[in-house]
């Protein structure tokens, strides 16, 4: 695999590893929360769009690159070969590597994209940090009423044995 796929490989496994730790269900989502909050997150945040902008118009441009090598090395009908069998097996194989290029380039701007209805181009680990977020704002608001009830209910009970 040339250098270029290897990084592309590298991006795709890293997004993997991202989104199933994000998944991980032994950590909370107030720990997530402060995680997003923190300093580092947030310097790499503001310079994030653009390196992932600019991540996702290479795997564009390799994925166009990759479709453009496996209808190269798909000749492979139109072509006579048996006259030459190691050029069948050598033009076998490079269709093998362009398809496997094409798999690796298309399953990494996959999970580089959510498209949910009301915006166009979404980040797979954007959204789940939005969402982790959410529900650790959700769960203190949910523990806040929770104290809130008691409270009135200890205030309710304490009127009764007074009056």
């Amino acid at each position: 695999m040339s250098l270029q796929w290897t990084a592309v490989a590298t991006f795709l496994y890293a997004e993997v590893f991202a989104v199933l730790l994000l998944c991980v269900p032994f950590i909370s989502p107030q720990r997530w929360s402060k995680i997003f909050k923190s300093r580092l997150v947030t310097a790499i945040r503001t310079y994030g769009n653009t390196f992932f902008m600019v991540a996702m118009g290479i795997l564009v441009f390799l994925l166009i690159d990759a479709v453009r090598e496996v209808r190269k090395y798909s000749v492979t009908d139109t072509v006579d070969l048996n006259n030459n069998p190691s050029a069948v097996e050598h033009i076998h194989m490079k269709l093998f590597r362009a398809q496997r290029n094409e798999y690796i380039a298309g399953f990494a701007l996959l999970l580089c994209l959510l498209p949910p209805p009301s915006l166009l181009l979404c980040l797979l680990l954007r959204r789940l940090a939005t969402l982790l977020s959410q529900q650790a704002t959700m769960i203190a608001s949910n523990e806040a009423f929770r104290k809130q009830a008691e409270r009135r209910r200890q205030e309710v009970h304490g009127g009764r044995q007074e009056g």
